[in-house]
């Protein structure tokens, strides 16, 4: 058997059966990642936009190497600087408040929905409105905020306290305002539902939505946050300030970290007792984020981010032009989907065969999310493995 096969087996006997997984990755280095059997991939999902700064960063390393040598874990019972510190520069790049630190993107969105229930409780004020087509996690609460029926299929009965609008469509979403409302819940761009950014006109129109009803403006911005879309955050696009954000995915490189950011609003609704995590805001978690906001900074990938971006964006373009399949491309920066008018997934494999990794979503989505890091020649090299799967589709179309 292949190492690849060893690898399998071990899942098929030990790993409850979550995923569907056909590669067994062993190795990463910048854009690139290397499988059991030696063969070698240029990798456009980046472990789900996870890797901003690429695969094994040397000064992220470095960080991470020497914080483990000298602190792992403390409680949240005690002070640790990093957490401090790193919560002092999300701040300042995004709202200006402070911030709960977790684990996970589900976590960080749990806690922003507690935050938001906890600031309106005594109100009476607990249901968010959030959008269909939209994915928050896959804990109960935020299962239950997801706008996707997929997700809750066979979890009945879920928590109560959510109803979801029509995304873009700010009527459908006055429409489900009551006394009850205490927040709107929104991905400023939906990943997972196709790559969906959200219309100006709609981010202004909840942002006065919120400021005229007494409610609270929520963006997850799990995946497009931490320079992805060309700004560090996607909510910059559109002169709106939500009154808080969740983040985790790219903010700590690999080393899972999520984060509630707020307002100043919202900053010391949480108090001793109202909210926490064991693991959350490790000094070794926040040693890597730090890292990984300096090499963001020190490399200007907020800016690469627009401009490759921009340049993966026309490739896709072309063939958009040449192929009858590719009907949309839509995204910003290094956060692009390109829609198909048949099921993305076989298009996908083909990539992989050849040695390109992206992400089928939504059904008929592939979606890209390389590492801020990739270089030109990747880029094109990548182009031209989707030139040829795209040619061969539309023979046998």
């Amino acid at each position: 058997m292949s190492k690849t096969d060893d690898i399998k087996s071990l899942y098929n006997q030990y790993v409850m059966p979550t995923y569907a997984q056909e590669l067994a990755l062993v190795k990463g280095r910048g854009t690139k990642v290397w499988d059991a059997d030696g063969k070698v991939y240029l990798d456009f999902a980046a472990g789900i936009a996870v890797l901003t700064a690429g695969y094994s960063h040397p000064k992220i390393v470095a960080a991470v190497q020497e914080q483990a040598a000298n602190l792992v874990h403390v409680s949240n019972l005690y002070f640790n600087e990093n957490q401090g510190l790193l919560a002092k520069r999300l701040s300042e790049l995004s709202l200006g408040g402070k911030c709960f630190f977790c684990n996970s993107g589900a976590e960080a969105n749990e806690g922003m929905i507690k935050l938001a229930r906890l600031w309106g409780h005594a109100k009476g004020k607990f249901e968010v409105i959030c959008m269909k087509n939209s994915f928050h996690g896959r804990t109960l609460a935020t299962a239950s905020a997801t706008g996707q029926d997929k997700v809750k299929k066979g979890f009945d009965p879920m928590p109560a306290g959510f109803v979801h609008a029509t995304y873009n469509d700010l009527d459908s979403v006055k429409a489900l305002v009551t006394e009850k409302t205490v927040a709107i819940m929104l991905e400023t761009i939906q990943g997972e539902g196709g790559v969906i950014p959200a219309e100006p006109e709609f981010m202004d129109g909840i942002r006065a939505l919120c400021d005229e009803k007494g409610l609270l403006m929520l963006c997850d911005e799990i995946q497009s946050g931490m320079g992805r879309t060309g700004k560090w955050f996607a909510y910059q696009h559109y002169g709106v300030q939500p009154d808080a954000i969740s983040l985790a995915k790219g903010l700590g490189s690999g080393y899972p970290i999520g984060a509630v950011v707020s307002g100043t609003k919202l900053a010391d609704v949480f108090q001793p007792g109202n909210h926490g995590s064991t693991f959350g805001g490790t000094p070794l978690a926040c040693a890597s984020a730090l890292a990984t906001i300096a090499v963001i900074e020190e490399e200007g990938l907020v800016e690469k981010a627009a401009e490759k971006g921009e340049l993966l964006k026309e490739g896709l373009l072309d063939f958009a032009e040449r192929f009858a399949h590719v009907k949309e491309v839509r995204g910003m920066g290094m956060m692009l989907g390109m829609v198909l008018d048949v099921e993305a997934k076989p298009l996908t494999k083909a990539f992989a065969e050849i040695g390109l990794l992206a992400i089928p979503t939504a059904n008929n989505v592939v979606r890209f999310l390389p590492p801020l890091t990739v270089k030109d020649d990747e880029l094109e090299e990548a182009l031209d493995i989707m030139d040829d799967c795209l040619e061969s589709m539309h023979q046998e179309g």
